[in-house]
């Protein structure tokens, strides 16, 4: 640790004036952060910057759904002008202190996740930032979990008719989803239902914790949501259309084991995309897939959503 870097002052925000503060280091979120202040998904407390002076070298901060526990990690800058390692040791000191401050005693550590440029490696000042921060959360404990495509649909973009293949109905209700999601999870290619399931989970409480930790949060009509049978009643899978506080989106899509390989993925999609594009004033759709699950990859192209961005996730094991 050099001398300067004992200098620091680390402390959150006094209050919303201070967030010009916090955004003299840049990040795509940054046009957020007063809404979700507004809103009440982030507070002062949670931002937090690291000061040389007046001069920020780094900051953190957390998001939650409006509750009192902060449910991730967004934000993590560092100065990409601080040589190494002093880039490293800001960031760490930086972290671990807000880190103790932020997140209760007893609560695991959110996962942090960051938004990064879809050729992220092969541009060497791309590459040197984001591989910043990963040195960062690597000495404070995290791994890296996954990283995903960030896919969006865009008005204008022609969207498939409906074949008639598959007959769509809507979700009736918590139990009649759960009934799908369980199998589902059966050869799943999703990073986050790997983990949950490889913590020990059984599929039906794993389905169980998505429902009630994501798809339940969604305050956009539940007859958006449908299920996909064969003419004659079988299941086939399911489509979560929605919209978060930011964007509309594709929240989930799932194919029952038995149903896999046949195509029905881009149908699902495509009805998905339908419920949203017909409402009004929608511009975008959002979705997000694995890197890893080219399946879904895949479909995503064909329908003509563009992967504009990528993310990665990290996360800490229980101590």
């Amino acid at each position: 640790m050099t001398p300067e870097s004992l200098e620091l002052t680390v402390r959150p925000l006094n209050g919303p004036d201070e967030l010009g503060l916090f955004r003299r280091l840049l990040y795509v979120l940054d046009h957020e952060l007063a809404d979700d202040l507004a809103a009440g998904r982030r507070r002062p407390e949670w931002l937090w910057v690291a000061l040389r002076g007046d001069r920020v070298v780094a900051r953190a901060g957390w998001w939650s759904q409006g509750g009192d526990v902060p449910l991730a990690l967004d934000f993590f800058d560092v100065d990409d002008t601080l040589p190494e390692p002093e880039r490293t040791e800001t960031g760490v000191r930086l972290l671990e202190a807000a880190t103790a401050a932020v997140v209760p005693a007893g609560v695991p550590r959110p996962e942090y996740g960051r938004f990064v440029p879809p050729d992220w490696r092969e541009d060497p000042v791309a590459r040197d930032i984001v591989e910043a921060r990963i040195r960062v959360m690597e000495r404070t404990g995290a791994r890296m979990l996954v990283e995903r495509l960030r896919l969006e649909w865009r008005a204008g973009t022609p969207v498939p008719a409906d074949t008639g293949r598959l007959r769509f109905r809507p979700v009736a209700g918590r139990e009649d989803l759960l009934a799908l999601m369980t199998p589902v999870m059966e050869g799943t290619l999703d990073a986050h239902s790997q983990e949950d399931l490889a913590s020990g989970l059984s599929a039906r409480k794993a389905a169980e914790k998505h429902y009630d930790e994501e798809l339940a949060e969604y305050t956009t009509p539940r007859e958006w949501w449908r299920i996909a049978e064969l003419p004659g009643g079988e299941p086939v899978g399911f489509v979560i259309p929605a919209r978060n506080s930011y964007n509309p989106i594709i929240a989930y899509i799932g194919v029952l084991p038995a149903q896999r390989g046949r195509g029905h993925i881009d149908e699902l999609l495509a009805e998905g995309t339908r419920v949203l594009a017909a409402q009004d004033g929608v511009e975008r759709i959002r979705a997000a897939t694995d890197l890893g699950n080219m399946p879904m990859a895949k479909s995503f192209e064909r329908l003509g959503y563009v992967n504009f961005e990528r993310a990665f996730n990290m996360v800490w094991d229980p101590a």
